[in-house]
């Protein structure tokens, strides 16, 4: 009698175990950024942070292989093809208009701001419009303030800018490139060694962190700006029938970590990398940093005041209401979080 009550105990716990671990639930994760890259070891701590969070119930799975190119991305995540990414808003240009908020000249120097910051203006005006439909956002961020990378010569003037061929990223800074007469190509950032490494480009648009992550070692010459030249908008998102499917508790988990919890970690990891990027840079390198002067400053802003303008025209289209309202908040929310 006793071995029997013992054998049917064991029977019990296996079959509990079982049933613990076909209910857990796997999220395959895809990066189109080396595995080493802050995004990529960011979406990671999210996951552990996701596993924690639900004691095991959800864990991830990343892919050893982007699912496929950058621009791609979202459409991949809202099909299924992976069931969590991230990617640039701007390479898909016209697509997202009102993400460009937080793409513009001058809004900070620091990516922890920037991006929770823009993770507030999107919950209170953006995620209401649901440009981003067809996945489930989880967070939006922005990385460090954009800087004119170049391998030939110091910049610093709109006319030098104009003496070179620089990979842009998209986005405002697309718009911006075109209206200051620059000559700029939209490439996806991990194209960027083989462009500069074979003289097809002379610079590139890049936060800090750039350096050091694509290994641009022929990168000779930086021109900084107060508050960056541009940000780059990024989203963070789940496909939704996959978020969908989870019970009550699971959605809660996830909804715990997403927003300004995934916008902070986003934002500290590129803070973290471009401090590390910047001093490794001007040791190994002998990068040499300018800042832009007064008259560089206000060459880019007579033009970004247009851009703007136009900007809030589309956005007004697109279901903002008063979007220079939206703009002037959006920069004091970051005054307020530097």
């Amino acid at each position: 009698m006793k071995l029997r009550h013992a054998v049917a105990a064991a029977l019990s716990t296996t079959f509990l175990a079982a049933g613990a671990a076909s209910a857990q639930t796997v999220f395959n994760t895809s990066s189109w950024l080396p595995p080493t890259h802050v995004l990529s070891t960011t979406q990671a701590a999210w996951c552990d942070l996701l596993e924690k969070e639900s004691s095991g119930r959800m864990k991830c799975n990343a892919l050893p292989r982007a699912v496929v190119a950058a621009p791609g991305t979202f459409d991949a995540v809202r099909d299924g093809l992976a069931d969590i990414s991230f990617t640039v808003d701007g390479y898909t240009p016209g697509r997202f208009i009102n993400t460009q908020v937080a793409e513009f000249p001058f809004l900070g120097d620091s990516a922890v701001a920037t991006s929770v910051a823009y993770q507030r203006i999107y919950n209170k005006y953006f995620a209401p419009l649901n440009e981003h439909r067809g996945v489930k956002v989880l967070g939006v961020f922005t990385h460090g303030p954009g800087i004119i990378f170049n391998t030939k010569q110091p910049v610093a003037s709109a006319a030098d800018a104009a003496r070179l061929k620089f990979r842009i990223g998209g986005g405002n800074i697309n718009e911006l490139s075109k209206a200051m007469g620059w000559n700029t190509t939209l490439k996806p950032a991990p194209e960027s060694f083989e462009l500069l490494s074979t003289g097809v480009m002379d610079g590139v648009f890049f936060p800090d962190e750039s350096i050091a992550s694509f290994r641009l070692s022929m990168i000779k010459h930086a021109t900084t700006f107060p508050g960056g030249l541009y940000n780059t908008s990024f989203v963070f998102m789940m496909n939704p029938a996959k978020y969908n499917a989870l019970s009550a508790q699971d959605k809660a988990v996830v909804d715990k970590i997403s927003g300004e919890t995934a916008a902070r970690m986003f934002g500290e990891g590129w803070d973290r990398v471009d401090a590390a990027s910047r001093e490794g840079a001007q040791r190994t390198q002998g990068v040499a940093r300018i800042q832009a002067d007064k008259a560089f400053v206000k060459a880019v802003a007579d033009k970004q005041d247009y851009l703007e303008t136009k900007w809030a025209a589309s956005a007004m289209v697109r279901g903002l209401k008063d979007p220079k309202k939206v703009l002037a908040e959006f920069r004091a929310e970051i005054a307020k979080l530097k």
